[in-house]
């Protein structure tokens, strides 16, 4: 059968109304072991870059978008495993445990998914960005020829909308927060720094209220004295 061919000067092209969401088995099991394999792939919608020869936004591709790639791994040091992931602005850096991709046919581990994130500047006071990677990696008997293939998905990890309005706002405000006070406290108060179970209006209220009560009272005590004197002087 024909292998179908979606990737035009090494982007991906689908015809409208499709989109490519494969599952990490379907990656590893159809894609990256064929790969491996030298055997035919289910279609040619994955192309061939060394990912680490550029930053992750001048990769091909819609970078508002996942994108996958087929790449080889290149050993830091001739005599060890570790790979080198430096790029021309910064790193790739591993970050927590590899997770085990699982056949749901055989129940067995067909490969290791590892999660990257990517760093400016150089290690190891790199400054994190929201650029991910997940590598895969084939677990088989069969050893490919001459090349360690992988097969790496790279996307721009959104951050949740209200983080974004929190910071927008602050924005706004000359990035502090607005003050509110309380104008009826004896003592200007901070409303942003008092507990939430607190009422600081109404206690600023309460005490004009009772100063108000006092004066009335004193008030009403000079009228009644006034009244009672003018009695006792009145002629018989």
């Amino acid at each position: 059968m024909e292998r179908l061919n979606l990737m035009r000067n090494g982007v991906l092209r689908l015809p409208p109304g499709f989109r490519f969401h494969p599952t990490d088995e379907e990656l590893v099991v159809q894609y990256l072991k064929r790969k491996v394999l030298s055997c035919p792939l289910p279609a040619s919608i994955i192309p061939e870059v060394d990912v680490c020869k550029s930053d992750p936004w001048d990769l091909p591709g819609d970078s508002d978008q996942e994108r996958y790639f087929f790449s080889t791994r290149e050993v830091k040091y001739p005599n060890g495993n570790r790979s080198n992931r430096a790029t021309g602005s910064g790193y790739w850096k591993a970050t927590g445990l590899d997770k085990q991709i699982v056949s749901s046919r055989t129940h067995q581990i067909v490969g290791m998914k590892k999660t990257l994130v990517f760093y400016r500047g150089k290690p190891p006071k790199g400054a994190r960005t929201d650029w991910i990677m997940h590598e895969y990696r084939l677990i088989t008997a069969e050893k490919p020829a001459q090349e360690n293939w992988v097969l790496c998905r790279i996307f721009l990890k959104r951050r949740s909308s209200s983080k974004n309005e929190e910071e927008a706002a602050a924005t706004e405000n000359g990035g502090a927060a607005p003050v509110f006070y309380d104008f009826m406290a004896k003592e200007r108060a901070d409303l942003n720094l008092l507990p939430a179970n607190s009422s600081s209006g109404s206690s600023g209220i309460t005490e004009i209220s009772n100063r108000n009560e006092s004066d009335d009272h004193e008030e009403s005590s000079s009228c009644n004295s006034f009244i009672a004197s003018l009695r006792r002087n009145k002629c018989p």
